[in-house]
């Protein structure tokens, strides 16, 4: 037992002396080869419990319910519009598997963003299970929205609602750039959306078309596409049967119509 903790003391004095490197240079590069070898059993603690507040914060809005969530809490004209910071998420069909960490990220974001006094409130869309919902706000992951709802004024007028829309880097984006969207702005480099699928302002809402618009895109999106291949052959059928079909029936014609005996020549006069 004392020769091995003889060898494991001038283990790093050793290395010292064959590589010329300082002493302490050496002791840090050994401790920190030692460490990598220790498994770290944190991360899931702290992951775990990132979620844990997230889901304490994020409120989880589907096609039935986010008229009734996309609400101001307050009817004082005076306290400005009510932001929201809404993120896209998906899994393999919507993310192709690269929202995991974006997962985490956001969730991790979502208890710093809490804990801000000015804090919006947060929303969470997985686009996998609601693809209702993604379709009709034509929105994709990973994104977050930031919203801001107008109060109505006392004159009764309702300004609108602005939206600006982030895009998240599935292998860049950390939870403190997904924080800065909030406590630093960012969200205003991006353009005022102003599409027809706004979910508010947009004219398909207005008129009461963007659910029913959302099934249809769902199903398109959802029609494999040896269907289409199929229905695009079997309609350039059906164009050329009528092109061939009508030049048939003027042939058919002009052959009905000529005399039986047929034309006299040119030179032969009429008898």
């Amino acid at each position: 037992m004392r020769l091995s903790a003889f060898l494991i003391a001038i283990f790093p004095l050793t290395i010292a002396a064959q590589q010329q490197k300082p002493l302490g240079e050496s002791l840090q590069s050994w401790f920190d080869k030692a460490k990598s070898y220790i498994p770290n059993a944190a991360s899931a603690p702290v992951a775990s419990s990132a979620a844990k507040a997230a889901a304490s914060n994020v409120v989880p809005l589907t096609k039935d319910n986010w008229q009734s969530v996309l609400t101001p809490s307050t009817t004082d004209p005076f306290e400005g519009p009510e932001s929201w910071m809404v993120f896209f998420s998906g899994g393999n069909k919507t993310c192709y598997g690269k929202c995991a960490g974006l997962e985490q990220a956001w969730n991790e974001s979502a208890a710093l963003i809490a804990a801000n006094p000015s804090s919006p409130r947060l929303a969470y869309v997985n686009c996998d299970r609601q693809p209702v919902l993604c379709a009709s706000w034509s929105a994709g992951p990973p994104t977050v929205w930031y919203i801001q709802l107008p109060v109505t004024q006392t004159d009764q007028s309702k300004p609108a609602t602005t939206i600006h829309i982030v895009g998240l880097n599935t292998t860049t984006t950390t939870a403190k750039e997904i924080v800065k969207i909030h406590t630093e702005k960012t969200y205003e480099k991006k353009p005022v959306y102003e599409g027809a699928l706004h979910p508010f302002n947009g004219w398909v809402a207005q008129y009461g078309l963007l659910m029913p618009l959302g099934y249809v895109m769902y199903g398109f999106a959802n029609i494999p596409s040896w269907a289409f291949m199929i229905g695009i052959s079997m309609f350039s059928r059906y164009i050329m049967s009528k092109r061939t079909g009508g030049a048939q029936r003027e042939v058919n014609q002009a052959q009905r119509s000529a005399p039986l005996g047929g034309a006299p020549p040119a030179n032969e006069p009429a008898r």
